[in-house]
């Protein structure tokens, strides 16, 4: 393997095509992807300063570096590349890629990032921006911070676990997700979505979990959450007050207590439907 260390490389595609290359402690700037069509690629401490650095490459890996801000849709059409210990400022990073692995990584100005991507890992991830995930899948995550609407937006097959995600409209659109022992805030949870499962989790969610099939809820609590259900096909067993049910379309709710349950028959068969409010029952 051939090693660069230090440099400052400039022009349209300086390193283009490259193979079985490390490179440390260099600076890419005033050029656009300089290592377009790449593979067998290791950068440690490396700063990118120009937008596409890392478009259709393979087998890389990249540590302590930077995207910067102007860095700009900087990894699209790769497949297997790891990051670990990274910071990337620049918007629209990770189109139609695969074979991801993001590790202590910062996205800080996160908008319309890893869309259409297959086979991510996500581990001690910080996200800021809205429609981060949209149409991704095969997601694993592990203590992920999200701030940003439309998270995971028509994602398939997720599994998110003790994670933080403050996200209006998380989880639209999606099909096979489990997420477990996590904080989520934010309105209109899980829209239009199949076979979701959240265990331990807290949620805050005006409106949220309507028109879904097949969601489960265990040992959850959820706070300031009103007018949920509506429209779902429902088995949820809650450790906590719901301020609101609304015409849930068939299954199973247990809580604490409901403030207000409201069935309207003209639009659901209410007897599809058992809801049982534990301390009603002691």
């Amino acid at each position: 393997m051939k090693i660069i260390k230090g440099g400052e490389f400039t022009g349209e595609r300086a390193l283009f095509c490259s193979s079985d290359l490390k490179i440390e402690n260099a600076r890419f700037f005033d050029g656009e992807s300089p290592l377009k069509e790449s593979h067998g690629i290791d950068l440690s401490s490396c700063s990118f300063e120009w937008k596409y650095p890392l478009w259709y490459c393979k087998d890389v890996r990249v540590k302590n570096s930077t995207l910067l801000s102007t860095a700009r849709s900087g990894i699209w059409y790769t497949h297997g590349i790891e990051m670990r210990d990274c910071v990337i400022e620049a918007p629209k990073t990770f189109r139609r890629s695969s074979d991801i692995l993001l590790e202590r990584v910062e996205l800080s100005n996160a908008d319309e990032t890893m869309w259409n991507c297959q086979g991510v890992t996500l581990r001690d991830v910080t996200v800021k921006g809205d429609y981060f995930g949209f149409g991704t899948s095969g997601v694993v995550a592990e203590n992920l911070s999200v701030d940003g609407n439309y998270l995971f937006d028509g994602g398939r097959n997720i599994t998110v676990k003790n994670s933080r995600l403050i996200a209006k409209d998380a989880f639209w659109n999606c099909e096979n997700v489990l997420v477990e022992n996590c904080l989520i805030v934010g309105e209109y949870l899980g829209w239009n979505s199949k076979n979701v499962t959240f265990i331990g989790c807290t949620i805050e969610s005006n409106q949220g979990m309507c028109y879904m099939d097949n969601v489960t809820l265990r040992d959850c609590k959820l706070v300031n959450t009103d007018l949920c259900f509506e429209y779902c096909t429902v088995d949820a067993e809650i450790a906590s007050h719901i301020d609101s049910v609304k015409n849930p379309i068939s299954g199973r709710i247990v809580a604490d207590s409901i403030g207000e349950i409201i069935h309207e028959p003209s639009r659901v068969d209410v007897s599809k439907t058992e809801i049982v409010e534990v301390k009603k029952n002691v």
